[in-house]
């Protein structure tokens, strides 16, 4: 039997995080308040988990690993700031291109309803699951450009075209 969730506060999580990404955490929970998102944090079995969505979709996740803060980003607008992509560090390229492939995208098995992210950085064409394809470890050099790219995301979902 799976263990159950327990909810936790902001402040019990931002203690959890310590003072460094307590302080980006906060900064991108105050974001997400300000453009009507929705914030829960719960512990899991392995690690503190953060769950930041708009209109019930999830937007990205923070999760509290024994490595440090991650975030996960869902990028399913990202046809529509390419641009943004190429800006990216190093850093954050490397965890993009360690991600797993997306089986349906290059094989058809897997779930039709996840279909991953099809897309190109400089030369590079990835086909990367949408679960893993950008999580990022929240350091000094990848914290602007994940805030960059939460905002770049939510601006889409906020104003859609149609």
């Amino acid at each position: 039997m799976a263990a159950a969730k327990e909810k936790m506060s902001l402040e019990q999580y931002l203690a959890a995080c310590g003072k460094g990404d307590g302080d980006f955490v906060q900064e991108l929970h105050d974001y997400m308040l300000a453009n009507k998102g929705k914030v829960t944090f719960e512990k899991q079995k392995t690690n503190s988990l953060g769950s930041l969505k708009y209109k019930q979709r999830s937007v990205f996740n923070f999760l509290l690993r024994e490595h440090g803060l991650f975030v996960r980003i869902y990028g399913e607008n990202i046809g529509t700031y390419p641009d943004f992509l190429q800006t990216l560090p190093g850093e954050m390229i490397g965890e993009i291109q360690q991600a797993g492939l997306c089986k349906w995208l290059v094989y058809g098995k897997c779930s039709p309803k996840c279909g991953g992210y099809d897309f190109h950085i400089a030369d590079e064409h990835f086909q990367k699951c949408r679960y893993g394809c950008f999580e990022f470890l929240a350091t000094e050099g990848s914290k602007p450009f994940i805030k960059a790219f939460v905002e770049h995301e939510m601006r889409e979902r906020m104003n859609p075209v149609g």
